[in-house]
């Protein structure tokens, strides 16, 4: 019986850096917004906005990338390539 695959920390942390980094995004146009307009349904409106704008840029560039041999192997059901962890420009 083989163990199920276990994603790595990086691999689990990966939506959160992309919802923090919208999140981030937001937020500075969040503030720009409402120091220059003083209106507080305008700043949360483009913070709104800007966050989901940014978030749904981010999934679509992440889904234009080629996957390598461990993201197919692991897409396959295979688990990471062991041939790819020792050299780190493939993995």
């Amino acid at each position: 019986m083989t163990d199920p695959y276990k994603p790595n920390k990086r691999d689990v942390l990966r939506p959160a850096e992309y919802v923090g980094g919208a999140a981030i995004a937001a937020i500075f146009v969040g503030v720009i917004v409402l120091a220059g307009t003083h209106d507080w349904i305008t700043a949360l409106i483009g913070t709104g906005g800007v966050f989901i704008v940014v978030l749904v840029v981010l999934a679509l560039l992440q889904m234009a990338i080629k996957p390598d041999a461990s993201e197919r192997a692991e897409l396959e059901g295979d688990g990471p390539d062991e041939h790819t962890e020792d050299r780190p420009g493939l993995h």
